[in-house]
């Protein structure tokens, strides 16, 4: 009987900044059906972080599949890690998945990338977003005092404050370790790793219909989550990147 083929698309769009500094990659393991998929999200917008972006996302697909997507991760950060207290001139987020046929799915994140798996009825977020605001959600009680640059200081609701830093990571790969980069497995049919450009200005509910429409293509699916990326109310629109990988038909 012949084995079941991982099959993996990217679809990637520039925001309203200068340079695409999301980058993604897919590398199937020579000589073996492991494949493994990532997406990097660089913070800022400079062609330095553009290339630091492609790089680490290069050797963390490389490194993940050979071995697995934590391991790939903390590879990928030695690229630039530094010590508290450090400058990090160029750094960024992380999500990976390793698929192999007849065998579950490692994933393995840091940061705000996103990573979802369609069941064959619904999309169900597989990855936790390593942002400020789910930590306040969490863990913030029920007031904190944000400190604006400019203006005075203001204190508001735990709700309310964690919108504002939603867009804050705790995790990036400049900062992150072992101890705080999950490695799980899951056994979805279908994952979509995507960087906050794509899932933060798609409604889950839409991000779900578009699942089901092309879950089977996942050259469509992707094209099609980057594409439903909508500006926010300023006109500001983030790199949008999506990867689809389907594990087993």
């Amino acid at each position: 009987m012949a084995q079941a083929r991982i099959i993996a698309a990217i679809a990637t769009r520039k925001g309203t900044r200068k340079y695409n500094c999301d980058a993604a990659r897919i590398h199937q393991l020579p000589g073996t059906g492991t494949v493994a998929a990532v997406i990097v999200d660089g913070i800022g917008n400079t062609p330095k972080k553009a290339a630091f972006s492609r790089l680490a996302a290069e050797c963390i697909a490389r490194v993940s599949a050979r071995r697995d997507p934590l391991l790939g991760i903390l590879h990928g950060a030695a690229l630039n890690t530094a010590p508290p207290g450090t400058l990090i001139p160029d750094d960024g987020v992380a999500a990976v998945a390793v698929a192999a046929p007849n065998r579950r799915t490692a994933i393995a994140w840091t940061g705000d990338a996103l990573i979802s798996g369609w069941t064959g009825e619904k999309l169900v977020r597989r990855s936790t977003l390593q942002t400020m605001g789910t930590w306040l959600r969490a863990w913030g009680g029920t007031a904190v005092t944000l400190h604006p640059s400019e203006g005075p200081d203001e204190t508001v609701s735990v709700d309310r404050g964690a919108l504002v830093l939603d867009d804050l990571a705790r995790s990036t790969l400049g900062r992150c370790s072992i101890d705080t980069v999950p490695l799980c497995f899951v056994e979805d049919p279908v994952l979509i790793l995507t960087s906050d450009g794509a899932h933060g200005q798609i409604p889950h509910q839409l991000m779900e219909d578009l699942a089901r429409e092309h879950a089977d293509t996942p050259r469509a699916l992707a094209d099609a989550i980057v594409a439903a990326a909508e500006p926010d109310k300023t006109g500001y629109r983030d790199d949008a990147t999506a990867i689809v990988m389907k594990t087993r038909t």
